[in-house]
C-alpha cells in the first residue's frame, strides 16, 4: 500500500519558495503576475491556469510533471551536503557521544538493541515487525561512488582533524580510515524494518524523528511493554561504526509535509576538532540547509528521488512504513576476542563472515521467543541475514528460524500459545505449566499494585539447544530474553531440561495485573536490559526495598521448576516395610565411608588493571570441611557475552595465606576453612586489552585434583 499521494499544491510551492530562497514577489515578478496572485495558490484560496504551471515550471528550474504530481522537490532546492555543529562560544568540548560508550562495538549487542527497537515500534499489531540486517562490503570503484555520493572530500579535513586526538573516539577513527585506505574496503551494514512506525514528526519538535537525529537520552517509547526507556539503545547503530556515520531512510507511517516516502538524513558523531583554524563542536549532518533557520550551519532531512537513495544504498523493498539505517564502516570488536575454528568459511578476525554468524546467532538467542507463534497469535517479529559483495551476495538470505536456535523453549512457548500444556510431563516432547506469583509493589511504596501471576514452562531439552540445559530463560512483554540463569538445589539424576518464565504481557492477555507487572519490570532494568534488580528508576518509582519483590519471584520459579522435573517416588507398600525391619543380614557391620566433602569455592574477588595492562586479581577461597585435599587450579578468562571464554595464562601465582602454590595448583593448610592467593595475567595473552573486557576467575578442581 503506498500512502503518499503528492502534497496539495499551495504547501508544496510554498516549500519549493523556501527552498530556493524565492520570495512569493520574487516569483511574480518572474511569471508576470501580482503577489496577490501568488498567496492566493499558496493558501488555496486559488490554483493557477495550466499556461500559468507552465511558467512557475520554468521560474523553479523544473518540469510539469513534477509540478502535476507533486512527489518530490524541485531542482531549485539548495544543495544536500555536510552541515558541521560549530564549536561552543564558551570554549566547551566533547570528545564523543557519552551515550555510545555504553555499549561496546558488538553487533551481538547491536542487534539486540536495534531490534527491540524495531519490536517496539511495530504498527500493525495484528502483523510481525519485519527487520533484516544486510552486511555489504565495498571495495574498488563500487567503494569510490559510494565515497563521491556523501562528499567524501567535504568530510576527510574533519576525520584527519579527529583521528589526531590521542582519545578513544580519536583512535576508533584513525583505524577505520587506516582500513579504508590500505586495504580499499568499506563495509556497511543495513538494518531496515517493516510494519514499524518510521520516523515521524518534525525535524526539531518531539517525535520520533528528533530523538533520533537530534537528541540524547530521549527514548519515544509510546507503549508500556516497551524494552527500553533511556533511550541508550539508538546510540549503538553510532558506537558500531568506526567512522561514527549513520545514513538514514524512513517511510513514515503518518505524512509530514504531505510526503511519506524517501526521508533522508545523515549524522555523524565526532570529538570536537578544529579544521583550517575553526573549532567545530561535534556532530554534523548530512541533509539541506533550513532556510528557516538563522544560521547556515542547520540541516534538515529532505525527500529524496529513486535514483540518489540507490546511489546512497538506501532503497527499501517496498512503500511499508519503516525505517532503514546504514551504518558506515561497520565493525565488531567483540569478534576479535573469539576463535575461528568453529566457522570455516570465515576468512578473518573481523571479515563480513563472521559479523553475518554473529548476528544471526545474537538474534536467535535474544529473540527466539518474539519470533515464535501458536494458536491465533503470529509471531512478532521475523529477522533475516544477509551479506553482499559489491552488490554481489556471498551468503544468501536466512530468516532466523528459532526452532533451529532454541527447540526445546520454542517448543515450550508454542505449546503455551496453542494451550496444550499439561500440569506433569509423562511422555517426552510434553511441556508442563505452572503458575507463580509476583506481588508488585503500589508506587512510591504505597500499598501494593496487585498479584500477578507468571508463568512457568518446563519442557526436555535438545541436544541441538544453543546454551546450556536445566536454566530458566526470563521475559516479558515484548518476549526479548532477558536473562537465562541456572536453577539451584536440583537433584541428582535430574533430567536435562529448560524452563522459561513469562511475566508481564508475555503472560497472556488474561493475566492479572500484566500492566502493572509491566511497568514494574521495566523499571527493574538496567541500560543493558540483561536483568531484573535495582535501579534508581525503581527506587525512584517504588521504593528502595522494592527490587525484593523480583528475588521473590525468582525463588517462586525455581521452586515451581524444581516441582515440575521432580522424579516421582516410588510407593512402598506398609506391609513389606514392616517386614523389612525384621530382616538382618549377616556379616560383620561395615561403617559407610565418609563421602567426600565438596570442593572450595571462590568467596570475594578483588581485581584492578595495573599500568602494564595486566589484571591483578586477590581471592579469598572458602572452604568446606574436609575440602582441605582438594587440589583446586585458578584459571583466569575473559568475560564475552558469546562463545567460549578465552583461556589467559598467569604470569604469576602467589599464595597469601592457608595456602601454597605448587604447578600452579593451591595446596591448603590442613585443617584450614579459608585461603587467600594473588595472582596477575600474562598480557601477551590477551586477545584485547583489559580496559575493553571483563575478567572471570574459575577454580578448576575434581575428585582427580585430590591428593
Amino acid at each position: 500500500m503506498t500512502l503518499d499521494t503528492g502534497m496539495d499544491f499551495g504547501p508544496w510551492l510554498a516549500r519549493q519558495l523556501k527552498q530556493s530562497g524565492m520570495s512569493q514577489a520574487d516569483l511574480a515578478q518572474r511569471i508576470g503576475l501580482t503577489r496577490a496572485a501568488v498567496s492566493a495558490w499558496i493558501t488555496g484560496r486559488a490554483t493557477p491556469r495550466e499556461e500559468t504551471i507552465n511558467k512557475i515550471a520554468e521560474a523553479l528550474g523544473t518540469d510539469l510533471g513534477t509540478i502535476h504530481t507533486r512527489t518530490a522537490d524541485t531542482l531549485a532546492g539548495l544543495p544536500v551536503s555536510w552541515y558541521h555543529r560549530p564549536g561552543h562560544a564558551d570554549g566547551g568540548r566533547e570528545f564523543g557521544n557519552a551515550a555510545a560508550f555504553a555499549f561496546e562495538a558488538d553487533v551481538g549487542v547491536l542487534a539486540r538493541e536495534a531490534t527491540q527497537n524495531s519490536l517496539d515500534e511495530r504498527l500493525d499489531l495484528s502483523q510481525p515487525v519485519r527487520v533484516r540486517y544486510t552486511l555489504h562490503e565495498l571495495s574498488g570503484e563500487a567503494l569510490a561512488r559510494f565515497r563521491d555520493e556523501i562528499r567524501w572530500d567535504d568530510l576527510l579535513p574533519h576525520y584527519e582533524a579527529a583521528s589526531q586526538q590521542d582519545q578513544k573516539v580519536g583512535r576508533m577513527i584513525a583505524a577505520g580510515l587506516r582500513d579504508m585506505y590500505e586495504r580499499d574496503r568499506l563495509v556497511l551494514l543495513r538494518i531496515d524494518d517493516y510494519n514499524a512506525s518510521g520516523l515521524t514528526g518534525d525535524d526539531y519538535e518531539t517525535g520520533r524523528f528528533a530523538a533520533v537525529v537530534r537528541r540524547q537520552l530521549d527514548s519515544q517509547k509510546s507503549v508500556s511493554g516497551a524494552g527500553g526507556s533511556y533511550g541508550l539503545g539508538k546510540a549503538t547503530l553510532w558506537a558500531t561504526s568506526r567512522l561514527g556515520l549513520v545514513l538514514m531512510n524512513s517511510t513514515l507511517s503518518e505524512p509530514h509535509e504531505g510526503r511519506t516516502e524517501r526521508r533522508l538524513i545523515g549524522r555523524l558523531d565526532l570529538p570536537w576538532r578544529k579544521v583550517e583554524g575553526k573549532p567545530w563542536a561535534g556532530p554534523a549532518w548530512f541533509g539541506r540547509p533550513d532556510p528557516d533557520a538563522g544560521s547556515g550551519d542547520v540541516a534538515r532531512s529532505w525527500w529524496a528521488d529513486e535514483e540518489s537513495t540507490e546511489r546512497l544504498h538506501l532503497t527499501r523493498e517496498s512503500a511499508e512504513p519503516g525505517t532503514s539505517f546504514l551504518i558506515v564502516g561497520a565493525h565488531d570488536v567483540a569478534s576479535l576476542v573469539e576463535g575461528t575454528d568453529s566457522d570455516a568459511d570465515v576468512e578473518d578476525d573481523d571479515s563480513v563472515h563472521r559479523m553475518h554468524h554473529r548476528l544471526k546467532e545474537a538474534l536467535g538467542r535474544n529473540f527466539w521467543a518474539a519470533m515464535t507463534g501458536g494458536g491465533k497469535q503470529r509471531p512478532l517479529l521475523e529477522a533475516s541475514v544477509r551479506t553482499l559483495r559489491n552488490g554481489v551476495e556471498v551468503i544468501p538470505e536466512a530468516r532466523v528460524d528459532p526452532r533451529e536456535t532454541q527447540p526445546s523453549r520454542t517448543r515450550a512457548l508454542q505449546a503455551f500459545l496453542d494451550g496444550t500444556t499439561v500440569e506433569r510431563m509423562t511422555e517426552s516432547g510434553q511441556v508442563a505449566m505452572a503458575t507463580v506469583p509476583l506481588v508488585v509493589p503500589g508506587r512510591a511504596g504505597r500499598g501494593n499494585g496487585g498479584e500477578h501471576r507468571a508463568v512457568v514452562l518446563v519442557t526436555e531439552a535438545d541436544d541441538r539447544d544453543h546454551g546450556k540445559p536445566n536454566r530458566v530463560t526470563t521475559m516479558r512483554g515484548n518476549r526479548m530474553t532477558v536473562k537465562a540463569g541456572w536453577v539451584p538445589g536440583l537433584p541428582v539424576g535430574t533430567n536435562p531440561f529448560q524452563a522459561v518464565l513469562l511475566v508481564g504481557r508475555a503472560a497472556g492477555d488474561d493475566a492479572p495485573f500484566a500492566d502493572e507487572a509491566e511497568a514494574f519490570l521495566r523499571a527493574a532494568e538496567p541500560p543493558e536490559h540483561d536483568r531484573w534488580g535495582q535501579t534508581e528508576e525503581l527506587r525512584m518509582l517504588y521504593s528502595p526495598s522494592a527490587y525484593r519483590r523480583i528475588g521473590a519471584l525468582t525463588g517462586q520459579a525455581n521452586k515451581a521448576v524444581r516441582d515440575l522435573v521432580a522424579l516421582p517416588k516410588k510407593s512402598r507398600k506398609a506391609g513389606s516395610e514392616r517386614l523389612r525391619k525384621r530382616l538382618a543380614v549377616g556379616g560383620r557391620k561395615t561403617s559407610r565411608p565418609t563421602p567426600v566433602a565438596g570442593p572450595p569455592t571462590l568467596e570475594e574477588l578483588d581485581a584492578r588493571i595495573d599500568d602494564s595492562g595486566a589484571w591483578c586479581v586477590t581471592a579469598e577461597m572458602k572452604i568446606p570441611v574436609g575440602g582441605d585435599s582438594w587440589r583446586p587450579a585458578p584459571v583466569a578468562k575473559l568475560d564475552v557475552r558469546s562463545g567460549p571464554r578465552p583461556v589467559l595464562a598467569w604470569s604469576e601465582l602467589v599464595a597469601v595465606h592457608n595456602c601454597e602454590i605448587v604447578d600452579g595448583t593451591i595446596r591448603f593448610v590442613p585443617g584450614s576453612r579459608t585461603a587467600t592467593f594473588r595472582g596477575t595475567t600474562d598480557v601477551s595473552t590477551h586477545p584485547v586489552r583489559a580496559q575493553f573486557s571483563g575478567l572471570v576467575v574459575e577454580l578448576r578442581a575434581d575428585k582427580g585434583a585430590q591428593a
